[in-house]
């Protein structure tokens, strides 16, 4: 679905810059028209539906309005005329990404288009461990990094308890838990807010961090399914960092997922959880042909649980995005290692 966008402003050269933006960075997401003058505005509402429109103060206080859907007032601090307070106000002169943002986080709320659940067309990749500090989310920025290295558009989405993404990206966006909001109200278009509030960097698409540890515990399976299946609509990898707990939330990644990356280091410790994960409980029995062990840092499996294992060198470095950057030059793809 493409977004029937109007921008309608006094500020020639302003308007020519985002519709350049978006021709380029959301031609799949919005369609666009522009006009200049009140009379041009008149004439295109008079022939035209739109779903958003951005609107100056001088041409939004005259114009009828009853055939957008959402009319968004694009203004500053030192407007002069008086704009009913009905409008949702897009602040002008600003970084166009944010302002898109905006937009389409606004019109997600209100659009009332649910994404259909089991549709996702994108391969989803899902990394855990029974171990912390085992490096779960260094191997699953490794290959999600692999992944963009080979062309591909990336998602990688951060479900563990306490996110780690600040400490790998710098985080300019809006909070994931904008996301977890819509779904738990049920309302709006999930799909089209991630497009809205997404970030990326080195290739990678990602949300930010959590504006608190409890936003995450609001979701249900069903709220996994539709956050997992809306990421899956958008991008050709979905990257999934799963907490270390085995919970209803990583069940129903797993049963999602087409690959699990299981990832475990040398402690003796991390050893005996895998073993008892593999051996103890039954969610392994329905994940075992999807998986693969990533023996990380060095480690070295004796028993192995799976035919399918990778191992990863230990490198040495104080840089975190270093780390993963390092690692995804070696193959992390899904390989048999053992007849």
């Amino acid at each position: 679905m493409r977004i029937k966008l109007l921008i309608a402003t006094g500020d020639v050269t302003y308007a020519g810059l985002i519709s350049e933006y978006i021709s380029q960075h959301h031609p799949d997401t919005m369609e666009i028209s522009v006009c200049n003058t009140s009379q041009c505005l008149g004439e295109i509402l008079a022939a035209r539906k739109y779903d958003v429109a951005l609107m100056d103060a001088t041409l939004i206080k005259g114009a009828d309005t009853e055939a957008i859907h959402l009319p968004m007032l694009l203004w500053t601090e030192h407007e002069t005329v008086d704009v009913s307070d009905e409008f949702k106000k897009v602040q002008k002169y600003r970084r166009i990404s944010s302002i898109v943002a905006d937009v389409l986080e606004q019109y997600a709320k209100v659009s009332g288009n649910r994404c259909p659940s089991g549709s996702g067309t994108a391969n989803i990749t899902a990394i855990w461990s029974p171990t912390g500090g085992a490096g779960k989310t260094t191997v699953a920025l490794a290959y999600a990094a692999s992944c963009a290295l080979e062309g591909k558009e990336v998602f990688y989405l951060n479900l563990e308890s306490f996110s780690s993404i600040p400490v790998y990206f710098s985080e300019r966006g809006k909070s994931i838990s904008t996301v977890f909001e819509m779904l738990d109200s049920g309302e709006g278009n999930v799909k089209m807010l991630l497009q809205g509030i997404r970030c990326i960097e080195s290739g990678i698409t990602y949300l930010c961090s959590p504006d608190n540890f409890d936003d995450i515990c609001i979701l249900s399976a069903e709220n996994i399914i539709e956050l997992v299946t809306s990421c899956a609509e958008i991008t050709d990898e979905l990257v999934i960092d799963l907490s270390c707990a085995c919970d209803v939330s990583t069940r129903q990644v797993f049963e999602l997922a087409n690959n699990v990356l299981l990832v475990t280091e040398p402690t003796a410790s991390a050893q005996v959880k895998l073993s008892q994960f593999a051996s103890q409980n039954n969610v392994f029995e329905s994940i075992e042909e999807k998986t693969t062990i990533i023996a990380n840092k060095g480690a070295v499996i004796d028993e192995p649980i799976t035919n399918s294992l990778i191992s990863l060198p230990f490198v040495q470095s104080n840089d975190s995005t270093g780390i993963f950057k390092a690692l995804s030059e070696i193959s992390l793809k899904r390989e048999v290692a053992y007849d």
